[in-house]
């Protein structure tokens, strides 16, 4: 593990290689975060930024007791990967991008009708589905850029000589609607598991689960009708969420707050849209509470974004990539804050986590398309 694994106190430590980019701000917040009632072990990824209160990027152990509030506003974000029908020698750019930039950012009420499942149509936010949303949420066809382990690769079944399409998004309004309620009764205080207020708050989580799966099939579904193409769902994965999860003998509450399971099989571990993904084979391990890093990470505060990089960039000039890849993102001022000088490089983050020994590099890919949002978010 060498100089990867930083303890930062008895209950508190964090993956990162020397040139991996933490602030200490979040460093200080998994300290506070340790700190709360009945918690265990606080591990922080190597994407660990600051959050609104506790850090994002980390996996947070606790006995007797959850923390909703550490789950966040955005439960059962995560990510779809879809393997499509297009071929990549047969791959029009120019083309692509025109048709994913027709596509508006909330799908028409006679599309949802057609394609929301019957139970789903009295859902509250039957309306949200399908929407990607603003923050980090992409939707973006990829291409495999390289094989690192191909015996894995094939277990994978994905195809090297078609377009993949990655999903990134969660339950919309609903989980948004879901802490506020709790947080307004409890505050940060936490949940008593025998309590009753526990399970209303457990069923109302899995429902967000559930409507952030469809949504995410949804947006691929859209995508992929846009883009003239068919396709299969290939992975799914949440990285906000808790669960019932047992280490060291000890029963307790997994909460994991941007950060992805290693115990479900293959993953997509993002970088920024302009760098690469990549496909892992994940190891399990009680070290980091069963998790890894879910993206690259922010460097940089939203709120500086545009101050650091309108003076060097346009927006027309960042919808653009080193790789020769689009972004499709008529919000310019998302545009700024999701440029990918606001992320960490996504190559030390995936160095972290193979020096500690908890992923396989199974392939890289390459970003074609990103599309973001089409007007405002």
């Amino acid at each position: 593990m060498g100089n990867t694994l930083h303890s930062v106190s008895e209950y508190v430590s964090y993956i990162a290689t020397e040139t991996t980019w933490i602030e200490t701000k979040a460093i200080q917040q998994l300290q506070t975060t340790a700190n709360l009632p009945d918690m265990v072990s606080v591990v922080g990824m190597p994407d660990l930024h600051p959050g609104r209160g506790y850090p994002i990027g980390a996996a947070f152990f606790s006995t007797k007791r959850f923390y909703p509030a550490l789950v966040g506003n955005d439960i059962g974000c995560g990510m779809s990967l879809f393997q499509t029908e297009i071929k990549k020698s047969k791959l029009n750019l120019d083309k692509l991008e025109k048709q994913l930039s027709e596509m508006s950012d909330v799908a028409s009420f006679h599309w949802l009708e057609e394609n929301v499942p019957e139970q789903m149509k009295s859902h509250d936010f039957m309306a949200s589905l399908s929407s990607i949303g603003g923050g980090n949420h992409f939707a973006e066809f990829q291409v495999v850029d390289e094989i690192l382990d191909p015996q894995r690769f094939e277990q994978s079944g994905l195809n090297k000589q078609k377009l993949l399409l990655l999903v990134h998004s969660g339950s919309r309004g609903l989980g948004q609607s879901i802490l506020r309620q709790h947080i307004e009764q409890h505050n940060h205080l936490g949940l008593d598991e025998q309590s009753d207020e526990a399970k209303y708050y457990l069923q109302a989580h899995q429902d967000a689960l559930n409507f952030a799966q469809l949504n995410r099939q949804l947006i691929g579904l859209r995508m992929m009708q846009q883009a003239k193409t068919i396709g299969e769902l290939s992975l799914d994965i949440n990285h906000n969420l808790v669960e019932a999860s047992t280490f060291n003998g000890i029963k307790g509450w997994l909460h994991r707050k941007g950060a992805t399971p290693s115990d479900r099989g293959f993953v997509i571990i993002p970088g920024s849209r302009g760098d690469y993904s990549y496909l892992v084979a994940p190891h399990a391990t009680e070290v980091s509470l069963n998790s890894l890093a879910h993206g690259a990470g922010r460097k940089w505060m939203r709120t500086e974004c545009k101050g650091r990089l309108s003076h060097r960039y346009t927006p027309a000039q960042l919808s653009r990539t080193a790789f020769g890849s689009r972004v499709i993102c008529a919000n310019k001022q998302l545009i700024y804050e999701e440029a990918p000088q606001s992320y960490k490089s996504i190559d030390t983050v995936i160095e972290s986590m193979v020096n500690i020994g908890i992923i396989q590099v199974v392939a890289r890919l390459k970003p074609v398309v990103t599309y973001k949002t089409s007007g405002d978010c």
